[in-house]
């Protein structure tokens, strides 16, 4: 990673925060943003990402959310003790986005061929593809197949018009 210190760890920020459970409206909402980002949860409370200006902004945004709604947070700059921690970490983050990918590719294959049907199927998982992309921080090789999918249900509908 970039940044890495001698042992080969490389940077990460974190958010710890504690948050009112009533109401539950800001919890549930720093929730669902904290899913959307793709964050490793450590613990109750504690959430982690790959340290760059990008993911130390979100973070800090969410801090800022999480102490409007009546709690408190902090965002801290983390180096794990050495390798082992922090392939376990990319290895969890990277197992969740390759499961979406996976879901994706279902979609795709399982897709009618219907071209109008099949249109917005195409538009809605191309959507997909960039949410997930914006929280894939150690790209999977269900990245690749994924796109390839949606790729190949895309052609399939000019192959269809070419053949008529």
């Amino acid at each position: 990673m970039p940044g890495a210190d001698p042992d080969g760890a490389g940077a990460w920020v974190l958010l710890t925060y504690r948050i009112p459970r009533e109401p539950s409206t800001a919890r549930v909402g720093v929730w669902r943003k904290l899913k959307r980002l793709g964050v490793a949860q450590l613990a109750d409370g504690v959430v982690a990402l790959p340290a760059d200006a990008r993911t130390r902004e979100q973070l800090e945004w969410l801090a800022d959310e999480v102490v409007e709604g009546g709690g408190a947070a902090t965002v801290w700059d983390a180096r794990p003790g050495g390798r082992h921690p922090e392939r376990e970490l990319a290895e969890a983050m990277s197992e969740a986005r390759a499961a979406e990918y996976r879901a994706v590719v279902a979609r795709a294959r399982s897709a009618g061929l219907d071209e109008g049907a099949r249109q917005n199927t195409v538009r809605r998982l191309r959507g997909e593809l960039r949410r997930i992309g914006r929280r894939d921080y150690f790209p999977p090789p269900e990245r690749a197949e994924a796109r390839r999918a949606v790729d190949e249900l895309a052609a399939s509908g000019d192959h269809e018009e070419a053949t008529r």
